[in-house]
């Protein structure tokens, strides 16, 4: 079912090792963060590295999705789990709108398209105060308890519950890439005419690569809610779109691990860069441009590359 190469095996392996032995190295809260924006930036990396399509609205989703589970969660009683599918499908449902809105286009102008709408859901986001709290988000969620069996209170019980969220996506996204399903889209970002002269419907695997990624950035936006206790106008707004655009470059846009590794080394730098305070974003934005300038392909890109491997 899962057809891993051998150094995609390696490099899960390895993933693993890492996911048991970081709460006890690092701090679990970031590694959560970590694995929440890494299920983000996979989704992303769909629509990036299967067929060449830059979304700069993804946090239109992700938002959503955290809105949605913090408000069910903090307000209904539901339970983590559930609250999180009530995600994935807000985010699909969004998605399947938006994606047949934006499919038709290509390069510059499926870009702009996708910032549009996500910035109509920004200003529902800033205008509705009963159910996204407006300028001050949804604070207070509680973790409260999987199933209504086991609480999740506790960081180890949370980390344990956001790894399998965070493998189960890993896995989907390389059956998905892997699939038959996935050939023909890479097929169609290699050459759409030639596709669809062989009967495949361009369009309709877009929408639904589309959605995927939607449906992805819901679940990680539920996730992160459930793991901060909270839900902001950050979460939706355009910075946060193209954050995960950053680490999807950084890691290495069309690969497996690249968006996993990207992820962690923004989030790592935003929390021990923290004391830093606004220079932050200079240092980030320094690293990206050398990455950008000396890693093209991205950082497990270019390792990919120079040691001829599938990553």
């Amino acid at each position: 079912m899962f057809d891993f190469s051998r150094a995609q095996l390696a490099g899960f392996v390895l993933m693993l090792a890492f996911l048991i032995a970081a709460p006890f190295v690092l701090y679990p809260f970031m590694v959560m963060q970590v694995m929440c924006f890494a299920i983000f930036a996979l989704g992303a990396n769909l629509l990036m590295g299967s067929l060449n399509l830059l979304s700069l609205g993804q946090a239109a989703y992700f938002g959503l999705g955290g809105y949605l589970a913090g408000y069910l969660v903090e307000s209904t009683g539901l339970t983590p789990e559930l609250g999180l599918l009530a995600a994935a499908l807000a985010g699909a449902a969004l998605g399947a709108v938006f994606g047949w809105l934006a499919i038709r286009r290509q390069t510059i102008y499926f870009a702009m398209i996708t910032l549009a709408l996500a910035q109509i859901v920004y200003f529902f986001a800033v205008q509705d105060t009963k159910f996204t709290g407006g300028e001050n988000g949804i604070q207070d969620i509680p973790r409260s308890a999987l199933f209504g069996l086991f609480s999740l209170n506790n960081d180890l019980a949370m980390y344990a519950f956001t790894a399998v969220i965070f493998l189960a996506c890993f896995l989907a996204v390389h059956r998905i890439e892997h699939s038959p399903f996935g050939q023909v889209v890479k097929a169609i970002r290699e050459n759409e005419p030639r596709a669809i002269s062989l009967g495949y419907k361009a369009e309709q695997y877009k929408w639904i690569i589309f959605i995927q990624a939607a449906t992805l950035a819901g679940i990680a936006g539920g996730l992160k809610a459930e793991v901060t206790g909270i839900a902001t106008l950050s979460d939706i707004g355009v910075s946060t779109s193209g954050l995960v655009v950053l680490m999807v470059l950084l890691g290495g846009i069309g690969t497996l691990f690249g968006p996993c590794l990207g992820a962690f080394v923004v989030i790592a730098m935003q929390q021990y860069l923290a004391p830093l305070g606004g220079w932050v974003v200079v240092i980030q934005g320094g690293i990206f441009i050398a990455c950008v300038l000396v890693f093209r392909r991205g950082l497990v890109g270019e390792f990919a590359q120079r040691f001829k491997l599938a990553l």
